[in-house]
C-alpha cells in the first residue's frame, strides 16, 4: 500500500511513476478524499474542543441557563457523531482504494510495453546441444512412467499432475536439495501453514486484486484461503510487529504447495507442467531495513541463481520492465531457464523488492538502532528458490539422452540415494 501522506504531498511524482506502468484508475480520487479527510479531521476537533469548553461552562451556568446550555451540547454531540460516521466512511473509501493502486517502480526500472522490453542482465551457461530432436518434458516424462496426467485428470480435472516413482523422488530431491543450501547459505528455514486468513492475503498484496486466482475455504463466519506462495505466511510471520533493526536483515526459506486458480491465464500453457493449479516451490523471503534493501535485492537473486548453477542448468536474468512488473514489486529480477524441448527460457524465479508497500498493508516495522523516534516500516523482498516443478521439468530437458534416459545433476544423486540416470523402462 503507498504511503497516503506521500500521495498528497508528492502527487505528480507519484502520479508520474505510476503512469509509467500504465493507466492507473483511482489516484485523483484518493487524493480528493484526503483533502476530505483533513477537513473532516479538523471540524471534528473543533467540535470536540467546543464540547469541552460548553462542559466547563456548564458547571459555572445559572440555573435557568443549564438546560439551554444542555440541548445545545446534545446538538453538538450529534454533529460529533455525523462528523466520526462520514470520516470513517471517508476513510474505508481511501483503504479500498490504496489497496487497489500499486507500488511505483523503483527509477532503475525500465519503461516498457510488454514483456518483450524486459533488459537482459546476463545470460549464464552453454546451451546443450544434441545430436537428436529434444523432446519436451511431457513426452520424456511420460515414456519413463515418471509423469501421469490422464490419472490426474480423472481424479482433479486439468492442470493437475501425478509425479511417480523416480519422477515424485526427483521432485522429492529437488526440495530436500534446496533446501539444504539456502539453510547452508544462512536461511532460517519455516514450515508454515498452507491456510492463512483473509488478512494475509491482503497484507501481501494477493487481496483484493487477485481475489480470481485463489483458492479458499469457509472456515467459521470468514474463510481460509490455500497459500498461493509461501511469500504469503512468511511475510505475515511479523505482521504486527516492531523489529529491532540490529536483528536487520532477517532471512528465511520455506516448502509449500502452492495453488492457484489462474483465472487470467486461460489457454495459456495448457500442454505439460509449466502452469498448474498445484504446485511446489521453495520460497525466499526478506526483511530489511530500507537503506541496504536493494542489496539484499542483489544477494536474494543470487541465492536462487545458485541453485540454478549448482544443478548445471542454462540461464538468463532478465529486469522485469514497468509493463511486467508485479502489483507489489517495486523492482523485480526474473530468472528463466532454458528449456530444450521448447526452444525457449522460461521463468522459475521472480524477485522482488516490494520496499514498505506489503510492510504498510501487514503493519510490520523496524526501531532504528540507537535513535530516538517513531518505528518505521521495513522493506520486505521475496522470490522463489525455485519453482520445484518448473526446475525438475528443466532437468528432464537438459540432460535427455539420446537413448531416452536422464542423466542426473551431480548435486542431486546423493537425494537419490546414488542413481546418477533414469533409465527407460524395460519392456
Amino acid at each position: 500500500m503507498l504511503d497516503l501522506k506521500r500521495v498528497v504531498n508528492d502527487f505528480e511524482n507519484v502520479q508520474r511513476a505510476l503512469l509509467r506502468r500504465g493507466p492507473i484508475a483511482g489516484l485523483e480520487q484518493v487524493a480528493e478524499l484526503a483533502q476530505q479527510r483533513k477537513k473532516l479531521i479538523a471540524e471534528t476537533q473543533q467540535q470536540q474542543e467546543q464540547r469541552n469548553r460548553m462542559g466547563d461552562q456548564l458547571k459555572r451556568a445559572a440555573k435557568e441557563e443549564i438546560e439551554a446550555a444542555r440541548a445545545q451540547m446534545r446538538e453538538l454531540g450529534d454533529a460529533i457523531k455525523r462528523g466520526e460516521a462520514a470520516l470513517r466512511d471517508v476513510e474505508a473509501q481511501l483503504d479500498e482504494l490504496l489497496l487497489n493502486i500499486p507500488n511505483t517502480p523503483h527509477d532503475s526500472v525500465a519503461t516498457g510495453a510488454s514483456s518483450d522490453d524486459n533488459p537482459v542482465v546476463r545470460v549464464v551457461g552453454d546451451r546443450p546441444t544434441f545430436g537428436f530432436e529434444p523432446k519436451p518434458h511431457d513426452v520424456l516424462g511420460t515414456a519413463l512412467d515418471l509423469i501421469d496426467f490422464e490419472r490426474a485428470g480423472k481424479v482433479s480435472g486439468a492442470r493437475f499432475v501425478f509425479l511417480k516413482g523416480l519422477g515424485a523422488r526427483l521432485e522429492r530431491a529437488l526440495i530436500g536439495f534446496m533446501l539444504d543450501l539456502h539453510t547452508r547459505r544462512g536461511d532460517v528455514e519455516l514450515l508454515p501453514p498452507y491456510l492463512v486468513r483473509p488478512e494475509s492475503m491482503v497484507g501481501t498484496g494477493q487481496l483484493p486484486k487477485f481475489e480470481a486466482d485463489a483458492f479458499h475455504v469457509p472456515f467459521g463466519d470468514s474463510r481460509l484461503y490455500l497459500v498461493p506462495t509461501a511469500e504469503v505466511p512468511v511475510t505475515n510471520y511479523h505482521r504486527g510487529e516492531i523489529l529491532d533493526e540490529e536483528r536487520l536483515p532477517l532471512r528465511y526459506c520455506a516448502f509449500t504447495p502452492c495453488f492457484r486458480a489462474e483465472a487470467g491465464a486461460a489457454g495459456k500453457d495448457t500442454r505439460g507442467m509449466i502452469r498448474q493449479h498445484q504446485f511446489h516451490k521453495v520460497e525466499l523471503v526478506r526483511f530489511s531495513a530500507p537503506g541496504t534493501s536493494y542489496q539484499e535485492l542483489e544477494r536474494l537473486v543470487d541465492d536462487a541463481e545458485e541453485v540454478l548453477r549448482q544443478l548445471g542448468l542454462p540461464y538468463r536474468v532478465v529486469q522485469l520492465c514497468t509493463a511486467d512488473l508485479g502489483f507489489s514489486a517495486a523492482k523485480c529480477y526474473d530468472l528463466e531457464v532454458w528449456m530444450p524441448g521448447q526452444q525457449a527460457y522460461r521463468e522459475i524465479s521472480s524477485c522482488s523488492n516490494f520496499e514498505d508497500f506489503q510492510a504498510r498493508r501487514a503493519d510490520i516495522k523496524y526501531r532504528p538502532a540507537g535513535k530516538k523516534g517513531k518505528p518505521q516500516f521495513v522493506h520486505t523482498l521475496n522470490g522463489s528458490g525455485l519453482a520445484i516443478g518448473r526446475t525438475l521439468i528443466a532437468v528432464l530437458e537438459n540432460y535427455q539422452q539420446a537413448d531416452g534416459s536422464i542423466r542426473i545433476p551431480s548435486a542431486l544423486v546423493p537425494y537419490l540415494g546414488g542413481i546418477e540416470r533414469i533409465e527407460p523402462p524395460s519392456r
